[in-house]
């Protein structure tokens, strides 16, 4: 297995951690506007898409998203599935304070939470949820494995992980495309709007560094997950990877 670098924000002596904080908490305010416009609206279909895959799980009461951001995942969870509580957390206080702005405003505050948490030192016992979920977030993750093994930690036996994350396309020549899209446009239009001359050049760099695809479900059953799998959305722009805990 190829050995990839480790990609941060700032390339600062802060830990990778400290610089993904850092880095949210200052593209906060425009954070959801350039999903939307960045990804040309696609990626609301892509949260909709992994979340289907807990409309079977049985039950569904208790489900925790991490790196929930402003809480994009959280919402449509409780949209299409309907579960009695769920929790977010994520490191990046100016994001959450967007997502219980959100919540408040569609009324689900005693639905959902909100809190300050950081994926490799979940405070939760063990066994707590029906299903954990992560968007676009594991890819910051200071320790991945880590990070999956407390996730693995606070599923209940039978529970399913859904991870939404960027991959790398393959085909020709949209690969190419996107490729030239995501390392130029992509970065300067995020600089001018957000006024962070890092975050989106780091988009870019950590999705390249990320370990997709086969590599990932690998690391997903050497963390002790069971039966996982994968499916490419897009041609290739986003993967979603599921398993369950034995």
């Amino acid at each position: 297995m190829e050995n990839k670098p480790i990609v941060t924000p700032y390339n600062d002596a802060d830990g990778k951690k400290a610089q993904v904080e850092r880095m949210f908490d200052k593209i906060a305010p425009k954070y959801d506007l350039l999903n939307r416009a960045l990804s040309l609206g696609i990626d609301v279909s892509w949260r909709k898409r992994a979340i289907s895959y807990l409309k079977d799980e049985k039950p569904m009461e208790n489900v925790l998203d991490v790196a929930t951001g402003t809480a994009d995942v959280a919402l449509l969870t409780s949209k299409i599935l309907g579960p009695k509580h769920i929790t977010g957390i994520d490191i990046a206080n100016q994001m959450l304070e967007i997502g219980r702005e959100k919540i408040k405003n569609q009324g689900l505050e005693n639905v959902i939470r909100l809190e300050t948490g950081d994926s490799e030192n979940l405070r939760f016992d063990t066994g707590s949820f029906d299903a954990v979920t992560v968007a676009f977030g594991v890819r910051n993750f200071e320790n991945l494995e880590k990070g999956l093994s407390e996730m693995l930690r606070v599923l209940r036996p039978g529970g399913r992980v859904v991870i939404l994350e960027f991959s790398r396309p393959r085909l020709f020549p949209f690969k190419q495309l996107y490729n030239s899209y995501f390392k130029y446009v992509l970065p300067t239009v995020g600089r001018l709007t957000s006024r962070d001359m890092r975050a989106y050049t780091y988009l870019f760099e950590s999705v390249q560094a990320f370990p997709e695809g086969e590599e990932f479900l690998h690391i997903l059953t050497k963390t002790g997950y069971q039966n996982p799998q994968c499916e490419r959305l897009t041609l290739g722009i986003c993967s979603i990877y599921t398993a369950v805990k034995p």
